[in-house]
């Protein structure tokens, strides 16, 4: 069976959608594991990542406008702890 654009729109993005969940995923072990440094890099990748799915029209600006909020706050606490 031949694919249609749709079937190859829907592999773009469910590979863009599972890389971004493991990016996410690996900043948040970052965090817990307490190490800024490497979470500050991890966020960095993260943030880019967000942009370029918001660009090629996969996620909503707003909702990954939330999620860079978040994983920043997140990020900049283990900045100011002791």
């Amino acid at each position: 069976m031949k694919k249609t654009n749709q079937d190859k729109r829907r592999e773009r993005n469910r590979h863009v959608k599972r890389s971004l969940k493991g990016t996410v995923k690996e900043l948040n072990d970052a965090i817990a594991k307490k190490d800024p440094e490497k979470a500050a890099k991890l966020f960095s990748d993260t943030s880019r990542q967000l942009d370029k799915a918001v660009s090629k029209g996969i996620l909503p600006s707003n909702r990954a406008s939330r999620k860079k909020s978040r994983l920043h706050r997140k990020v900049q606490m283990l900045h100011t702890q002791p």
